[in-house]
């Protein structure tokens, strides 16, 4: 071989190295992206299908929630649950998947990033494969990044900014395969439980998947109780409506004239003979029975009169009395009076009537 012919040669092989190289190292980010995003998505399927409180509907889920907030007598928590339900859920939701994550992270996460990127190398290393017939590095690049543009987000516009002379485009799938495994090795090594969510664009971690899944919903909560109503559509047509509501006094209702939290319930107060006031600020009444004619809130409601209680807010009521009337300044007295009846639910009984009945 000539000196000219041997340079000439090593001028190809070196820039062909520096090309292939350069290529792998704007792949990474991609990569990364990419394979979080599909260990993401994965991670949420599996939770829908293997986590006991993810595995069903927004009632199944609240179950749990309801459950949990037994179990801890968390009254800040029970608070924020009642005034604001939605966010308690999203929390919930996410402390479900940390918990998850941290759990399951060796036997479940890692091998799902893992099996991701391995499948992801041999679809970039086939890619260069097939690109090898180009004639020039360019047509190299725009035939490559077409043949990946189905799994990864990049373009030729994030594969510019090297030198293309003296490539030989017959090596590159050689210089791929070599520098590749050198990325995905440290992407690997990178993968934790601190680094998967914060690496993953807001709306595509797991636990936004979910809450996605979860939250679609109607949010309205019942003027009285405040329970929430539990039709899956957002902005749903007809009215409003719950299998079953709470004691009144829970959301701060009280009886007129009085500082006495009330203690009836939604379902046997449209039963009764009495009335309520559904402005504060003005001596309007209006029948329970005819509770629709409160305004636009209270009519958008379907309440049928009944006497079905959950004891769970039995139990709940007299476990936190205390609280309630600290956070309402009204007490449970007098015309509010918890009846004897509802001191005999244990919290047991309390979480297992959410099973027999949720």
């Amino acid at each position: 071989m000539s000196c000219f012919i041997f340079q000439k040669y090593c001028q190809g092989a070196s820039s062909t190295a520096i090309f292939g190289e350069f290529v792998c190292n704007k792949l990474k980010d991609p990569i990364q992206q990419n394979v979080y995003k599909k260990t993401a998505r994965d991670l949420a399927d599996e939770m829908r299908t293997n986590c006991e409180s993810l595995n069903g509907n927004r009632s199944n889920l609240e179950k749990h929630i309801l459950r949990t907030l037994a179990e801890k007598q968390d009254f800040n928590a029970y608070m924020i649950y009642i005034k604001n339900p939605k966010e308690h859920f999203k929390n919930f939701i996410r402390g479900e998947v940390s918990q998850y994550i941290t759990e399951r992270f060796e036997d479940s996460v890692r091998p799902k990033i893992e099996n991701s990127i391995k499948l992801l190398e041999q679809q970039i290393t086939e890619a260069a494969h097939e690109s090898a017939k180009q004639a020039n590095a360019d047509l190299w690049l725009h035939h490559f990044t077409r043949q990946l543009s189905g799994v990864l987000v990049f373009s030729v516009n994030d594969l510019t900014g090297v030198n293309q002379d003296d490539v030989e485009v017959s090596f590159l799938e050689d210089v791929i395969k070599k520098e590749l495994p050198s990325i995905i090795t440290d992407i690997i090594s990178k993968f934790s439980t601190e680094t998967f969510p914060v690496k993953l664009e807001h709306k595509d971690r797991p636990d936004e998947i979910l809450i996605d899944h979860f939250c679609q919903c109607c949010w309205v909560q019942c003027p009285f109780c405040a329970s929430i109503c539990t039709n899956t559509i957002k902005n749903h047509d007809g009215d409003h409506s719950v299998p079953f509501h709470r004691n009144n006094g829970l959301n701060g209702w009280f009886y007129r004239g009085t500082t006495n939290l009330a203690i009836n319930i939604c379902t046997s107060a449209v039963a009764s003979n009495q009335s309520f006031y559904p402005n504060s600020s003005d001596d309007v009444k209006v029948p329970w029975k005819e509770y629709r004619k409160g305004g636009p809130k209270y009519a958008s409601w379907s309440i049928t009169p009944d006497l079905s209680e959950l004891p769970y807010w039995k139990w709940f009521v007299c476990r936190f009395q205390t609280d309630l009337e600290n956070h309402y300044e009204k007490t449970y007295q007098r015309r509010g009076k918890i009846p004897d009846e509802w001191r005999k639910y244990s919290q047991e009984e309390a979480i297992e009537s959410l099973n027999k009945y949720i």
